[in-house]
């Protein structure tokens, strides 16, 4: 049977996931969809509006088949290492044909040449990176402009253009990702529609970036607002989760849980985190005397430069709130891949899938999170959804250890 991937956020899911994922079938010609979603921490280092359940749900009455929690160890982290445990858990699935991503050049005739150059990760490679961050740019311009250099010969800037935008960025990534893994899933792209990644503001009468609609949400309007640009079930999950105080979820809900954290640390303590870098934690002790406003928002704002950009800055300080060690996630550490699937949900076809996978899959398959400590990627998801359930307007006990009563939701 022919099964489409999907690498998601749905943050939350709108008109342009749902054009996507119907794109995705067809191009694959599936018959089932398999969804990867990260849970309720996300790659740019920041909270998801609403949890993964509630998330889940989404995908589930979109019509995905089987949806699948990327670890936090994975979904908290520079494109690279994300997109690497998100393809290495639709592998390890062994039902997975295809996998379906958006790109900004809607083609894999653009990305695969330097897929193939890149996923060897070349000594000139590594050194022209470290050339451009020496000039004092971010690691993404860094790397885009450092690949461009080492395997673009004289259409050097038409690669660094294309690398710099962030799907096909990301999208790169996915494709070297299945080179590593020596893969079998083909990849299939479909161009993004009517809004960018980062647009702020709709700019189509129907789609919508994720950015824009969160931004509608959170203004007076707020969900009468967003409605065209979602989905009816997405506005109906999203009405639900607002009404019981579980959204929507901002940095700034975790404020007191993070300065603690930051007040209480030494630069030392704070140094042992990960994604802490080159004295970063000299200049957050710095700061916290000077903020006139103890904000997340104020907070990185002041320590936003060249270098650091306002994603790498959210991400770390993610990794402080969350007590995630440097050493536990490292390159080694993570290079060795996801330690289990873990299933939020599926329907009927997803049922069949997870038989399938009882023979196919090369990772333990979990239903039940308990007792589940004894992976140390499942530990460090537990803590993450009873930490953000904690920050809730309407705190209560059942959220925060919803993780370990929790069964996979079915439709």
């Amino acid at each position: 049977m022919k099964t489409v991937g999907l690498i998601v956020e749905y943050n939350p899911l709108h008109n342009g996931h749902a054009y996507h994922f119907a794109e995705a079938k067809r191009l694959a010609g599936a018959e089932a969809a398999v969804a990867v979603m990260s849970g309720d921490f996300l790659q740019r280092g920041e909270p998801a509006i609403v949890g993964k359940w509630a998330r889940t749900e989404m995908a589930l009455r979109l019509g995905v088949d089987l949806v699948l929690e990327l670890p936090v160890a994975y979904a908290v982290q520079p494109a690279e290492w994300f997109a690497y445990g998100a393809v290495a858990t639709l592998q390890a699935t062994g039902v997975v044909t295809h996998l379906c991503f958006g790109s900004e050049a809607g083609a894999l005739e653009a990305l695969q040449p330097l897929a193939e150059r890149l996923a060897d990760e070349s000594a000139a490679l590594r050194a022209a990176v470290r050339e451009e961050l020496a000039t004092g740019a971010s690691y993404p311009a860094a790397y885009a402009a450092a690949a461009a250099r080492t395997c673009a010969g004289g259409d050097a800037a038409a690669a660094r253009a294309l690398l710099m935008q962030p799907n096909n960025s990301l999208g790169l990534h996915y494709l070297i990702a299945l080179r590593r893994l020596s893969s079998g899933i083909a990849p299939l792209t479909v161009r993004r529609r009517a809004a960018g990644y980062h647009d702020a503001a709709p700019r189509d009468a129907a789609i919508a970036s994720a950015t824009a609609v969160r931004a509608l949400l959170a203004k007076a309007g707020g969900l009468a607002a967003a409605e065209p640009y979602v989905p009816p079930f997405t506005a109906a999950v999203l009405a639900r989760e607002f009404a019981a105080g579980r959204g929507p979820m901002d940095w700034e809900r975790f404020a007191p849980q993070l300065f603690h954290r930051l007040l209480a640390c030494t630069p030392g303590e704070l140094a042992a985190h990960h994604e802490m870098t080159e004295g970063l934690e000299y200049r957050i002790k710095r700061l916290l005397s000077d903020l006139s406003h103890p904000t997340v928002s104020e907070l990185v704002k002041q320590l936003k430069t060249k270098r650091y950009t306002h994603t790498k800055l959210q991400r770390t300080l993610l990794h402080v709130l969350l007590q995630h060690p440097a050493d536990s996630l490292a390159p080694e550490a993570l290079g060795q891949g996801p330690q289990y699937l873990r299933v939020l949900g599926f329907s009927q076809k997803g049922r069949a899938l997870l038989k399938t996978m009882r023979k196919t899959a090369a990772l333990p398959v979990i239903t039940r999170a308990a007792g589940g400590e004894a992976h140390s990627h499942l530990a460090l998801d537990l803590k993450a959804s009873a930490l953000y359930a904690n920050a809730m307007t309407t705190r209560t006990t059942e959220d925060m250890l919803r993780d370990y009563r929790q069964p996979p939701l079915q439709l």
